[in-house]
């Protein structure tokens, strides 16, 4: 059972914004995790990304390693993860009735720009950031380009995209999982902790752990419209 205890005020409230992570949230994958598969090194780089998402490693430092742990990796690896990448149940009901009351909607992630392209183009959000993935030869360098999409970086664009779309922060939303994401949440009028690992449970009260990510349109007093 998922559930939250809201005022009226919050319910009713006219959401204008809504910010999303990706891996895990949007995706039921972790994008790196998979290119690292493929890299051979996928239990090595799980290992730490799972590490990062509980909040015990630097976010920047541990993508800087993981993702010098790709160099060599065949680019076209890319178009393989996006045939099979596992879209989270509701994603399409969520972003259509989102748009349909015009709250504009962007993807804040810390994976890789191939990857919320994808999305973008699938589901038509509004704007989207993410790392890039430094290619040459049809190889992946193994590099970072700067800057990295870390929790700051999402807690910023948020605060960015508000200010640019003059909304005011109590009438956003943000969801996400992972330590990295917990700036955001916090910042948002609404964060939404999706299916999230416990340091977020533990600070975010408003959760989705059952529902598929439609169900975050309850907790905006969605009901027939989801019947």
């Amino acid at each position: 059972l998922d559930w939250a205890i809201q005022t009226v005020a919050a319910r009713v409230r006219r959401y204008r914004l809504a910010v999303f992570d990706m891996d895990s949230t949007l995706i039921r994958c972790e994008v790196i995790d998979e290119l690292a598969r493929y890299a051979g090194v996928g239990q090595q780089v799980a290992a730490i990304t799972e590490r990062a998402m509980r909040g015990e490693l630097d976010f920047q430092a541990s993508f800087i390693e993981r993702v010098a742990l790709l160099k060599g990796l065949d680019a076209a690896v890319v178009d393989r993860i996006l045939d099979a990448m596992p879209i989270t149940e509701g994603v399409s009901e969520l972003i259509l009735t989102l748009r349909a009351r015009g709250i504009y909607t962007a993807i804040l992630s810390g994976g890789f720009m191939p990857f919320a392209h994808y999305l973008q183009r699938q589901f038509g959000f509004d704007e989207v950031h993410a790392n890039s993935l430094e290619v040459d030869r049809g190889a992946l360098t193994g590099k970072v380009q700067l800057p990295i999409v870390d929790g700051e970086y999402k807690r910023n664009a948020l605060v960015e995209i508000a200010r640019r779309r003059e909304v005011d922060l109590a009438d956003t939303i943000a969801v996400g999982d992972g330590a990295n994401d917990l700036p955001m949440l916090m910042t948002a009028g609404l964060g939404v902790a999706y299916a999230a690992k416990p340091v977020i449970q533990k600070q975010v009260e408003v959760q989705l752990n059952h529902a598929g990510l439609d169900g975050v349109l309850y907790y905006l007093g969605a009901g027939s419209e989801l019947s």
